[in-house]
């Protein structure tokens, strides 16, 4: 089954269907579901395409396995191309009469052996615009190599028609995976394997969570290379500068930069500031917003040795189980949360939308007091509050008006405050004299 990437497939369809728009780029993190969103694309489409996966190999070896591809694909002798360009120039011939699609991926294996293949393509684009029926769809998991390809320092410039940047899943296309699991294990799954669909397509709805998370302590999690201190003091909850510095005994504040820019870049760290004073660097923020490696750098790193003689349950129990359950859940749930709202004000089914969403910085100079409120929302200068709770037990009225009392006395000015819970709301919440907005785990299944 495919799940999810609706958006991704119509524009894929479109530019399949169009008829002078000749190149497309997708890119992403590996995992991320790139191939497969080509492929059921394609399948989708009825038009006949090549696929090809280059290799790290000479541009004559990665000539000769497509030439074979394409030899196949048409039924026809095998073709004597040595260079990149011939043979692609062969495939916008043959598309004269006919449409094809050629998915070139990993592009950037094929661009470090061929010299100045971008403004190969770019001359064969601009040649055969109008004439030539060939789409051709560029692939690669380095994402600052294909970002690169629609600067206009390059060659392509101008020439890619579509540009898609696959990121991970949010909660919901995620939960498609986990068919058979109450709304609470989902959120459980997630907080574990996040929007990676690699991860998510191994989930065996026959088993329990605490089954799937052993499961992956003796297989893919354990297999993490990339392990260093900086990781896990962010695991831990440090995610000012300063704090990261000190905690991972990082050599020098450059050093540092210079690794959080890196793991930014590899879409597993995210920077992030205060929706109400986002230029303020000392009040911004780092995060792991990678599930799968904040549960490693959380409870495997410093516990390798154990987990290596232990029974996987066992482990979990001892080093996992408490800490998942009140810490880590509530922490992934928060971003649930958000990710439910954003959804629901890009899809235009949300009652109060808003311009911007994230954590409200708050000072209270005579309590000698700041703190954040993680999820805020922003309208014309319109705040909303929300609060998070992913507890066993219903949220009462006492609880809510606590939580309203504190923003009150930070000073935001708010329109309304809203409140998710696990296990919903006790009847006299109905009471509060505050506008209210209420929504319970099965609101964000709906």
């Amino acid at each position: 089954m495919f799940y999810g990437r609706v958006k991704q497939q119509k524009m894929l369809s479109d530019f399949y269907h169009s008829a002078n728009k000749m190149c497309a780029l997708i890119y992403g993190r590996r995992r991320i579901g790139k191939t497969e969103l080509v492929k059921q694309s394609l399948n989708n489409s009825g038009i006949p395409y090549i696929y090809y996966e280059c290799k790290q190999t000479s541009e004559a070896n990665n000539v000769q396995s497509l030439s074979q591809i394409v030899s196949e694909t048409f039924n026809m002798p095998p073709l004597g191309f040595n260079n990149v360009e011939p043979l692609w120039e062969y495939l916008f011939e043959k598309a004269k009469s006919q449409p094809l699609v050629l998915v070139i991926d990993e592009y950037p294996y094929l661009r470090m052996v061929c010299t100045g293949l971008d403004s190969i393509l770019q001359s064969l684009i601009d040649k055969y615009n109008g004439q030539s029926k060939l789409k051709i769809v560029l692939c690669g998991s380095f994402v600052e190599i294909m970002k690169s390809l629609i600067e206009k320092s390059n060659p392509l410039f101008g020439r890619v028609d579509l540009s898609i940047h696959l990121k991970a899943m949010d909660y919901l296309e995620s939960s498609f995976f986990y068919n058979g699991f109450s709304d609470s294990d989902k959120v459980r799954l997630y907080s574990l394997l996040g929007g990676v669909p690699y991860y998510n397509k191994l989930v065996d709805p026959a088993k329990s969570v605490k089954h799937e998370i052993s499961a992956y302590l003796r297989s893919e999690i354990s297999k993490m290379t990339n392990a260093n201190e900086e990781f896990e003091a962010l695991a831990k909850g440090y995610g000012r500068y300063h704090d990261i510095l000190s905690q991972s005994h990082v050599s020098s504040s450059p050093t540092l930069n210079d690794i959080l820019e890196k793991l930014i870049k590899m879409e597993i760290v995210t920077k992030s500031s205060p929706i109400n004073d986002e230029n303020n660097r000392k009040k911004s923020w780092y995060y792991i917003s990678d599930n799968l490696s904040l549960f490693y750098y959380r409870y495997i790193f410093r516990n390798q040795s154990r987990m290596a003689v232990m029974n996987e349950e066992l482990f979990y129990n001892r080093f996992i189980d408490d800490d998942f359950e009140h810490y880590f859940l509530p922490m992934i749930f928060e971003r649930v949360c958000t990710q439910y709202l954003i959804r629901c004000n890009q899809n235009g089914t949300l009652a109060d939308d808003f311009e911007k969403i994230g954590k409200y910085y708050y000072d209270i100079p005579k309590e000698k007091t700041n703190g954040e409120f993680d999820i805020v929302t922003e309208n014309q200068g319109e705040y909303i509050f929300y609060e998070v709770k992913f507890k066993n037990s219903p949220m009462t009225l006492t609880q809510i008006e606590q939580e309203i009392e504190q923003v009150r006395r930070s000073g935001m000015k708010c329109s309304k405050f809203g409140f998710f819970s696990k296990t919903g709301f006790e009847d006299d919440c109905q009471n509060c004299k505050e506008p209210l907005i209420l929504y319970t785990l099965a609101d964000l299944f709906k």
